[in-house]
């Protein structure tokens, strides 16, 4: 082989060791751009990208300095908090400067020597104290090609110029976060469509139950405060148990949405105060009013009919005097037994006795104008007004109880996002109870998920606590957290969720007027 073969051989080998060099390099390149999309395709706040990408642009480029502008076609400017060098907002309004030129044109600017090119504006350097050598700007395109921001790389490092292959790598970079940022606006879209919904949910629950007002509100709080004390210090049983902020986001909104199943229950029986319907007591009323009357009639009858034969004047005023006592006797009677059933209406536990004395009173008749008999009480007031506890038969407590069921499949008709498909399930849950006596499905312990053994905890705390049920009063702090107890020792509720409902305080977290503590 003679020399210029060899020098040939050379020039060859140093031309490919060059294209092997550039095949690397650009490689190098491509993987982080991969990267770059595989991240933002993860992240779904603008906030978190914008900050990414400016990272990514100082990386890519080798820049001293890397600013992002988005472009708010409304206000015909761009903006950003995004900037190396400054804490305030800069708007750039569009077409004006080079930021604002790229952006209106769609087109890179390189400018070599930013001093040497009239549409730098100097003035920045100057009140900045930073020195601008060279510039350059791509635009940001989505995937129609519109401009939505603009990404500036300054000064090359080590006094370098910006290259080709730069330019190249910003345009890369501004297409993959014009989608990734089109990606995180619509989800941010979504999530405001989805806190809207629940907001106009809410305010429907509250609509037909003015009465628990707030109620939903503040077991969403409490949850999500006694969850964030989990992930603080986990009791025992929960050591394994965390909660990120998505899985946080999901626990308040179906602790917001628990109860949204009460719009499918008769408002009548939602809103029942005493253990009659107000119509039912008005009715009753008017009967033992129209009992008094006959009464009074009877006795006045047999009056006159003492006058009928002819009689010594003393006799008839002494059997009059009699009828008299026995008139008042049944009156003071009837008022009894009136007393009696008002006491007996209202949501308290009853003596022992009243129920063989509701009895005995529904026994005793009545005659009306006709002749008739008529039962002095009817066998359905009878049965409102033997209920042992609270206001509510049988028959309504199971409507009631159905509240969840109607919440969980109206939840279900929701095309919820991956990161909040357990809102149904949880809000399903918070009725039931570890020992297996809960509702609906009366689960055992083990297929009872942790959120909805917190919420039920907070619900029944803020039950008892809520100054606005017209069925009971106000339970102080301290007595509500002494009947949780009983719950806990009876199996019912968590005894390790509810030390840590105490020990966290979460009661302070919702503000309630008057609060009876």
């Amino acid at each position: 082989m003679d020399l210029t073969d060899k020098d040939a051989l050379a020039d060859e080998l140093s031309g490919l060791a060059d294209e092997l060099q550039h095949l690397r390099s650009h490689a190098k390149r491509m993987q982080s751009l991969f990267d770059v999309a595989k991240h933002l395709g993860a992240e779904h706040t603008v906030d978190g990208i914008l900050d990414h990408v400016l990272r990514e642009a100082n990386d890519v480029t080798g820049a001293d300095r890397c600013s992002l502008f988005l472009v708010d076609v409304e206000r015909g400017v761009l903006w950003t908090k995004i900037a190396h060098g400054t804490d305030d907002t800069i708007r750039v309004p569009l077409g004006q400067g080079i930021v604002g030129e790229c952006a209106d044109t769609c087109q890179p600017i390189h400018i070599p020597d930013a001093y040497a090119d009239s549409r730098f504006n100097q003035e920045v350097d100057r009140k900045s104290g930073y020195t601008t050598r060279n510039i350059l700007c791509v635009p940001m395109l989505d995937d129609e090609e519109q401009c939505i921001g603009v990404i500036q790389a300054l000064n090359k490092s080590h006094d370098r110029a910006f290259m080709p292959h730069d330019e190249e790598m910003l345009l890369a970079l501004g297409g993959i976060a014009a989608v990734a940022l089109q990606n995180a606006v619509l989800h941010e879209e979504i999530q405001a469509l989805f806190e809207g919904f629940i907001k106009a949910s809410v305010y429907a629950i509250e609509a037909r139950d003015p009465t628990t007002s707030g109620h939903s509100e503040r077991v969403a709080t409490l949850t999500v405060t006694v969850a964030e004390a989990l992930n603080r210090a986990p009791p025992p049983r929960f050591r394994s148990v965390t909660f990120d902020d998505r899985q946080l986001r999901e626990l308040r909104f179906a602790a917001l949405l628990h109860d949204f199943g009460k719009v499918g229950v008769h408002e009548h029986v939602l809103v029942k105060a005493n253990k009659l319907y107000p119509d039912q007591l008005t009715m009753l009323h008017h009967r033992f009013e129209y009992a008094r009357k006959a009464c009074e009639a009877h006795y006045l009858g047999e009056k006159v009919r003492l006058l009928e034969p002819a009689g010594l004047v003393e006799q008839i005023q002494q059997r009059i005097g009699a009828l008299d006592d026995d008139m008042r006797v049944a009156l003071e009677q009837l008022d009894e037994f009136w007393d009696f059933i008002q006491k007996c209406n209202r949501p308290t536990v009853l003596a022992e006795g009243s129920f063989e004395r509701l009895a005995d009173i529904a026994r005793m008749s009545i005659t009306d104008t006709r002749g008739g008999e008529l039962p002095l009480l009817t066998q359905d007031e009878l049965t409102s007004l033997s209920i042992r506890r609270g206001t509510l038969t049988a028959a309504e407590r199971t409507e009631i109880e159905q509240h969840v069921t109607h919440t969980y499949r109206f939840l279900k008709q929701i095309p919820w996002t991956p990161d909040l498909a357990g809102v149904p399930d949880i809000a399903y849950r918070h009725h039931e109870k570890l020992n297996g006596r809960g509702y609906p499905d009366s689960l055992p312990a083990e297929r009872i998920p942790v959120q909805a053994r917190i919420m039920t905890i907070t619900d029944i705390y803020d039950a008892l606590t809520a100054r606005d049920r017209p069925y009971k009063a106000a339970i102080p702090h301290q007595r509500a957290l002494q009947i949780l107890g009983y719950e806990a020792k009876d199996g019912a509720i968590d005894d390790q969720l509810l030390q840590l409902f105490i020990e966290c305080k979460a009661h302070e977290s919702v503000s309630v007027d008057d609060d009876p503590t």
